[in-house]
């Protein structure tokens, strides 16, 4: 099992219309899973391309 490294977590907020409907949508991070050192973590893709 992976182990979560990361502590980002996903972003909230309404979308608007024109008639100033609002939505509920949210936008989750990028996470991917890596071997780092022979153990597998879960990070964000930009956390693993700060690494490379």
């Amino acid at each position: 099992m992976a182990k979560k490294v990361t502590t980002k977590k996903p972003l909230f907020g309404n979308l608007r219309s024109h008639a100033e409907n609002a939505t509920r949508m949210v936008q989750k991070p990028n996470l991917q899973k890596k071997t780092i050192d022979g153990k597998k973590v879960i990070i964000s893709a930009r956390e693993a391309k700060k690494l490379k």
